[in-house]
């Protein structure tokens, strides 16, 4: 029997590693600093492409697939960085310079491109429906002033593997999923799917229902 249970065309993974520092996670924003410098820039090119977007999506019901392939990239990159270093403290390998995948890497992103969209996603899906996600995504990530959840919770886990040699694997499966519920809401702001993000935590290293790196297209 075919499994009718339709599949997500975003899946965001992560291998926790088992050989982690103990205390090299305290530094790695610093070693992080030529990503962060670089991911300025691609993040102002990532909002200046949305807001194209936005009218293609708006007029025409398609998102451009060079705009897309660009966009899909930086969130890639920035889901690398990230995991590496304090939303997830996941690696201690360094990541890669590249918008493309990097299938060796722990840390891995992939969004099925959409063939077709709501020409009114824009105007209604992302401003009226997503209100509630972007504040619950808001809480997650935290501000320029105040930690989010999962800033607290990586915290947690710095200074257990900081004390205790170990990341706790049952945290590392809650950061993962609330990074995904993140990305989700991320990708639904973007115009970058039509599926509108589910309010559940599917924790966990690997996207429910898929093989790793595996996405079916929206």
């Amino acid at each position: 029997m075919l499994d009718a249970t339709p599949r997500p065309s975003i899946a965001l993974e992560g291998e926790l590693a088992g050989d982690l520092s103990r205390w090299l996670w305290l530094v790695k924003w610093i070693l992080a600093i030529p990503h962060f410098v670089i991911l300025v820039f691609l993040w102002v090119a990532f909002c200046v492409l949305t807001v194209i977007a936005f009218f293609a999506v708006l007029f025409t019901g398609r998102y451009p697939r060079g705009l897309f392939e660009f966009n899909t990239g930086v969130l890639r990159w920035s889901w690398r960085v990230a995991f590496y270093s304090f939303a997830a403290l996941g690696t201690d390998r360094y990541p890669p310079f590249t918008l493309g995948e990097a299938p060796g890497y722990p840390a891995r992103l992939a969004i099925g491109y959409p063939q077709n969209l709501r020409r009114g996603l824009p105007l209604i899906g992302w401003w009226l429906l997503g209100i509630p996600q972007f504040c619950l995504a808001g809480i997650l990530v935290g501000g320029d002033r105040s930690p989010g959840f999962i800033d607290v919770l990586v915290f947690v886990a710095g200074i257990r593997l900081l004390c205790k040699g170990r990341y706790p694997e049952d945290l590392f499966d809650l950061v993962l999923g609330l990074n995904r519920w993140v990305l989700r809401v991320v990708a639904y702001a973007a115009f970058m799917t039509r599926d509108y993000p589910p309010f559940r935590i599917d924790a966990g290293p690997r996207e429910p229902g898929l093989a790793p790196g595996q996405v079916s297209a929206a």
